[in-house]
């Protein structure tokens, strides 16, 4: 686990970090050749958790478990946290990628609808022709916690990428990542969420002003009715109401380790 600073949200220990930080402890950990794996979280995150112990543990677990959401990014400040900022998955993405080009780390995709990591991998090496990009893979659907088949882990060890992106969507990918870190040799392997679909072209990402003020939400809803509203206009009222509870202290939030 990082040693960087971390502030418990509703039970669930997020890295109070800003995207220079994320970036520069990932590079240690592949230069180092350390074993970590990555999970970036939002409020859709730290609601999961409330109803999976399990996931809580894996999030708690992590080398980072990075503020990719406004709201925790001022929950951090209000902790003390100052330098705390948001590390926005899609561009934690193309901050590696784009270093990438200079330190020749390799990167491999897993993950995505048919045909998503193809187009993501086409989209990134156009941006970065000097990129290496080791390989990718789109999985059929599984249940969450389901193992890969070794074969195909076999397949990404040989590759021999830095960095494995997992694209699977939250819990799965979180789960994902936690059960095949003793299985992969990658020192990294990160759960990315919705930046396979961003970076692809398939999603358009809200305008920076609305991802700066918190209201990037209602962007990704009007694009996705149907998928997100429980998530947002369920899950972001139940999650202001408990931590009104957390800081208030009315109510406590158990934040367990152990695997």
């Amino acid at each position: 686990m990082s040693p960087l600073p971390r502030v418990d949200i509703l039970g669930v220990r997020i890295s109070a970090i800003n995207p220079e930080q994320a970036v520069a402890e990932i590079e240690g950990w592949i230069g180092r050749r350390e074993r970590h794996y990555v999970n970036v979280c939002n409020v859709h995150t730290i609601m999961e958790c409330q109803q999976d112990p399990r996931l809580t543990r894996v999030v708690n677990n992590s080398g980072l478990s990075t503020p990719d959401g406004m709201p925790l990014v001022w929950l951090s400040r209000l902790h003390g946290f100052r330098n705390a900022a948001r590390v926005y998955g899609p561009d934690l993405m193309l901050a590696l990628c784009e270093r990438s080009e200079t330190n020749g780390h390799r990167h491999f995709f897993y993950g995505g609808a048919p045909g998503i990591a193809e187009r993501l991998a086409d989209q990134l090496q156009r941006r970065f022709p000097r990129l290496q990009i080791a390989g990718i893979h789109a999985p059929p659907f599984r249940k969450v916690g389901a193992i890969e088949e070794r074969p195909v882990l076999d397949a990404i060890d040989a590759a021999r990428p830095d960095i494995v992106w997992v694209g699977l969507g939250t819990p799965k990918q979180d789960h994902w990542v936690a059960d095949h870190r003793p299985l992969l040799e990658a020192p990294v392997i990160i759960a990315i969420g919705a930046a396979f679909d961003f970076h692809a072209g398939v999603l358009r990402q809200a305008p920076r002003w609305m991802q700066r003020s918190g209201l990037e939400w209602s962007f990704r809803l009007a694009q996705e009715p149907r998928r997100l509203a429980y998530r947002y206009l369920v899950l972001n009222p139940l999650f202001v109401l408990n931590a009104f509870l957390q800081a208030t202290k009315l109510r406590r939030f158990e934040s367990d380790t152990t695997r």
